[in-house]
């Protein structure tokens, strides 16, 4: 049924490698089309390159919500209408249409799919208090969602302790081309003089814990040829590299283009993921991809992906655990090149682009044949 299905997808666009949200919504709609898909790609911002695509007006809030302008409800929904659309997919947070979107979709007669990206932890912190109350805020229209996907039974537990009907719920985890990401030659370790290459991959903001990660790293007395690169930015940035002016420590800045992304995680020896709070880090599959092992804080559904194939930090012994972890893997490099094989195998067995492509082409199929039932929430003639 997939096949020849015109699919209004709802998310961030970006023209290179960004972030998780961006990287997602390009790869998935990118396999969906290769599938035989014909996907309108609706976003905020100026208007996109690709065809066909639909750009809507917003204002930001910070760098991570958006408002949409009056009339982006109409504009939206005739884009709909015009291009036929069978069902809309929206990576979400979208934009503040996410709490309107399933009365509109259902309006006329659509079925709408969300892919529910926010960060979390289950434990009593600050973090984990802050996410919770972004569940219940987002709970209830959530809740007139077909289907919401999530990346782990963990997240799919709080959603529905929060009223959630576990039965829109469907449980899809992140996925990474394995083609693609995979391990190989690389001299970008050696561009930097660097033996042996640890990694950090992703945006520097306070709840990813990056300082405590450089602090940890610093405090173990590395040799001059063992390194940390942190690619990426964010509104921690320019502090950090005024804090820490070390040889040792290297501010790539944003990598954009996925070879050089792909070169970087090749060179490496592992990839740190700190965070307080995530979701299911694309970052982190893509450096387990490539071979490199992971070490990782079991929030979110990262945990998941990490146990038993690499280093899980506790969050609320970060520091000790996390220091621990750079010594061992400074003395023991054949140690990481372990792990690091065991997490290629992990990722391929578990969280390939292509068994995501597949399971999210089932659901489809479900909340279509739901609605030629007449089920699912989705009006139809007579209801």
């Amino acid at each position: 049924m997939t096949r020849g299905l015109r699919i209004a997808w709802l998310g961030q666009r970006s023209a290179g490698a960004g972030d998780g949200l961006t990287t997602y919504s390009r790869e998935i709609t990118r396999g969906l089309r290769r599938r035989g898909a014909e996907v309108i790609f609706v976003h905020h911002g100026p208007e996109a390159e690709e065809s066909p695509s639909v750009a809507l007006e917003s204002l930001s809030v910070g760098d991570r919500f958006r408002i949409a302008v009056p009339g982006s409800s109409r504009r939206l929904m005739t884009a709909l209408q015009a291009h036929r659309v069978d069902l809309v997919h929206v990576s979400l947070s979208f934009s503040s249409l996410d709490f309107s979107l399933p009365g509109l979709c259902h309006s006329l007669g659509l079925p709408v799919v969300g892919t529910f990206h926010a960060p979390f932890d289950t434990r009593a912190s600050l973090w984990g208090g802050l996410s919770r109350v972004l569940y219940q805020v987002y709970a209830v229209p959530l809740a007139n969602y077909d289907r919401v996907i999530v990346f782990g039974p963990s997240q799919a537990r709080m959603l529905i302790r929060m009223g959630v009907p576990e039965e829109i719920i469907a449980i899809v985890p992140n996925g990474v081309d394995v083609e693609r990401y995979r391990p190989g030659p690389s001299d970008r370790a050696r561009r930097y003089g660097a033996r042996s290459l640890f990694l950090y991959l992703g945006r520097l903001d306070r709840e990813k814990n990056v300082d405590v990660l450089i602090e940890c790293f610093l405090s173990v007395h590395p040799p001059p040829d063992v390194k940390l690169a942190l690619v990426g930015t964010g509104p921690e940035r320019a502090r950090l590299e005024r804090r820490y002016r070390d040889r040792r420590v290297i501010f790539t800045g944003v990598v954009l283009q996925e070879s050089e992304r792909i070169a970087l995680l090749r060179a490496a020896d592992a990839l740190f993921l700190p965070s307080a709070i995530e979701g299911l880090s694309l970052a982190l599959l893509e450096g387990m991809a490539c071979g490199l092992c992971p070490v990782a804080t079991d929030v979110g559904c990262d945990g998941d992906a990490v146990r038993g194939a690499g280093i899980l930090l506790d969050p609320q012994r970060l520091r000790s655990e996390l220091r621990l972890a750079v010594r061992t893997l400074c003395d023991l490099p054949e140690l990481a090149r372990e792990l690091g094989r065991l997490a290629r195998r992990r990722v391929v067995e578990r969280y390939s682009l292509d068994a995501n492509l597949d399971a999210l082409m089932r659901l489809y199929d479900q909340v279509l044949a739901a609605q030629t039932r007449g089920l699912g929430g989705v009006p139809t003639a007579g209801r």
